[in-house]
């Protein structure tokens, strides 16, 4: 397939990740950039796109996201993490089989809808044999780009009184594990590949050890991490831990890094490990002031949403809202200093690169995607500049107005590895890959309109079945005393 975008306005990204918005045209050959330059001649067969009037952007990095959670959207609107902690992370544990496809396929294309190309999957669903491989088929099927982090997952053993598997790491993980490498990547472009998700630090090195020895063993070059420190959730100086553990992954990214110390924070510049900060999540459950803009982890930090469950879906929703809080934030803490106020430069540029080429260069894909240039692989938007929201701003200041201004509905077009799965703002049909077709009785294509039937069908079942039925409150009650946690802070959460 060729690909033409014909006269938009392109962003660029030159020398110290300046971006340059860059009036051309774009070839794109099967999966690759091949031209960018004014005035390209279309070849018999090439797809035109008009981009008049349009932003031509590399597509959005989500460097955080656990994508299964779509039956639970809206769910933790007043949640903070302890109270998320049971009926969000928990639930994985009552989803079958069925729901896991169509919550994770719910949950890609949702990230797609809205111009992520490319997401880092913390996959907290591996809750059983082969749940892993059923959320992959839904992610190949997809057509996002995924480094799918399987993660070895809290196990309920019984909801009523709870009571949590002392073990994530049964023998059937490590075999699951071992399994899929053997597949990895799956598809034939190799747009969907393994990491790893790891949250078990405190378990002794006699469990941990042959689990990690199966990861970096059988070639998992990626490792990501939860770090929070805070008052209720104190995750026990992680970073420390990693570097003691010994591991050797080609990239380290820890998801939040909020609260660490000032030695934590200088041990994981010593070790290049990366950062990714989710705004909206860390604000809304308590997590602490996102640090991606911190001068000490600011080259290295990157945006994820994390939870679409509460919102997190929209690359640019965190671009803006990261900005704005380092903003209101760094001039209190001059305030409170009795400082002089003095301008605050942080950019709208800084933001846009947390969640195009940052992202890219976090999860090691820097050579492939998050930037547009020839040679790379087409993972690209096009970006309407004569919407309602985007018109003025997109000819006043291209790269302002995705950060400020846009929303899902200006993503006019998506394109991955050369394929368009947006057009004219409507998701495109999908092909049901790997082991996908016993969820859509036997069906190669479906389209949004099918997709939104199975979907509904399935959360009916979640919910009615499960859900509803569940009394998270004595979860809760029960988890806090199990860890220990400060119950007066609890409450206070």
């Amino acid at each position: 397939m060729t690909l033409l975008l014909k006269n938009g306005t392109a962003l660029i990204h030159g020398e110290n990740d300046k971006v340059v918005p860059t009036h051309t045209d774009i070839l794109i050959q099967g999966s690759t950039i091949t031209r960018i330059e004014p005035n390209i001649a279309a070849s018999p067969g090439a797809r035109i796109i008009d981009c008049t009037n349009k932003i031509i952007s590399p597509g959005f990095v989500d460097a955080h996201q656990h994508v299964w959670q779509t039956f639970n959207k809206a769910r933790h609107a007043n949640d903070t993490l302890l109270e998320y902690v049971a009926p969000g992370n928990l639930t994985s544990n009552i989803h079958s089989r069925e729901e896991i496809f169509w919550g994770q396929l719910g949950g890609c294309l949702n990230l797609l809808n809205a111009g992520t190309t490319t997401v880092l999957d913390h996959a907290h669903i591996n809750v059983f044999p082969g749940s892993s491989e059923v959320a992959i088929s839904a992610t190949v099927s997809s057509g996002i780009r995924s480094l799918f982090c399987y993660t070895p997952t809290l196990i309920v053993k019984s909801w009523s009184p709870i009571e949590l598997h002392p073990n994530i790491l049964e023998p059937w993980v490590t075999a699951d594990l071992a399994s899929l490498i053997k597949k990895a990547p799956f598809n034939s472009s190799g747009r969907v590949r393994l990491g790893l998700g790891f949250d078990g630090w405190d378990l002794p090195a006699e469990l941990t050890q042959p689990f990690l020895d199966t990861a970096q063993n059988g070639g998992i070059d990626f490792l990501t991490a939860h770090v929070v420190e805070s008052a209720i959730f104190p995750f026990r100086n992680v970073i420390e831990k990693i570097q003691a553990s010994g591991v050797n992954f080609q990239k380290v990214l820890l998801s939040h890094a909020t609260g660490i110390s000032p030695e934590q924070t200088d041990l994981l510049v010593k070790n290049d490990f990366y950062v990714v900060s989710t705004p909206s999540t860390e604000f809304q459950m308590g997590h602490g002031r996102p640090v991606c803009f911190d001068d000490t982890v600011r080259s290295r930090s990157c945006l994820g949403g994390d939870c679409q469950s509460n919102g997190g879906f929209s690359i640019p929703g965190e671009m803006r809202l990261g900005l704005q809080a380092e903003r209101g934030m760094r001039n209190q803490r001059i305030i409170d200093k009795n400082l002089a106020i003095k301008h605050v430069h942080r950019t709208v540029e800084q933001a846009f690169n947390l969640g195009t080429i940052q992202g890219a260069r976090a999860s090691g894909m820097e050579k492939q995607i998050g930037s547009i240039a020839v040679g790379k692989l087409a993972d690209l938007l096009v970006v309407d500049g004569d919407s309602p929201a985007m018109i003025c701003a997109a000819q006043n200041d291209p790269v302002a107005s995705i950060v400020l201004f846009s929303t899902p509905s200006d993503v006019s077009t998506v394109i991955i590895d050369g394929v368009v799965r947006k057009s004219e703002g409507e998701l495109s049909s999908i092909q049901v890959e790997n082991g996908g077709k016993e969820f859509v009785a036997g069906k190669e294509v479906v389209d949004w309109g099918d997709i939104v039937k199975y979907i509904l069908k399935a959360r009916e079942g979640y919910w009615e079945g499960k859900f509803s039925k569940m009394d998270f409150k004595a979860v809760e009650e029960t988890l806090v005393k199990a860890w220990a946690l400060d119950g007066k802070l609890a409450d206070e959460a």
